[in-house]
């Protein structure tokens, strides 16, 4: 299990990729505090126009989330009732999901929000759907994952950041 330092590494590290990655293309990038729940980065284009982004890093396999972020659910007993999906608080958030392995192997998937939610939301609905609504060992964990495999059309998508600014 990933200890809190560890943790702070990964995380980071890959806020750091992605800063060198938008600078080296022409963006101002400032970091913000860990007390901003929604965005980790603010890339700033020449003309002035600026750019919210959440940026989540992993080593391994793959992205650890919480599918309650993405859609509501309510339970009976111990089923998870699936609900609608969420609405961002902040509508125009890009996702940098980092794949930091070894030294210059790097890899990034950038994406909307509402296309990460919707991939989350795809994955989580066909997994739950699968054990009859119930989680494994613990019928209240809201635990999901995504893949670099799932986000293989985002690869490298950098071009949507210069789109949006």
């Amino acid at each position: 299990m990933a200890s809190g330092r560890s943790i702070q590494l990964d995380k980071q590290t890959g806020e750091y990729l992605v800063a060198h990655e938008l600078a080296r293309r022409g963006f101002l990038v400032a970091r913000v505090s860990r007390n901003v729940p929604d965005f980790d980065i603010i890339a700033a284009a020449a003309n002035g126009n600026s750019l919210p982004i959440q940026v989540n890093t992993i080593r391994g396999r793959q992205w650890q989330l919480s599918a309650d972020k993405f859609f509501d659910i309510r339970f009976k007993g111990e089923k998870q009732i699936l609900g609608s999906k969420v609405v961002p608080r902040i509508p125009h958030v890009l996702c940098i999901l980092a794949l930091a392995t070894e030294y210059g192997t790097d890899r990034s998937y950038i994406l909307e929000w509402k296309e990460l939610r919707d991939i989350a939301v795809s994955c989580y609905s066909a997994w739950l759907g699968a054990k009859d609504g119930v989680t494994p060992r613990n019928y209240k964990s809201l635990h999901c994952s995504v893949s670099p495999n799932q986000l293989a059309e985002f690869e490298n998508q950098w071009v949507k950041i210069a789109e949006r600014v």
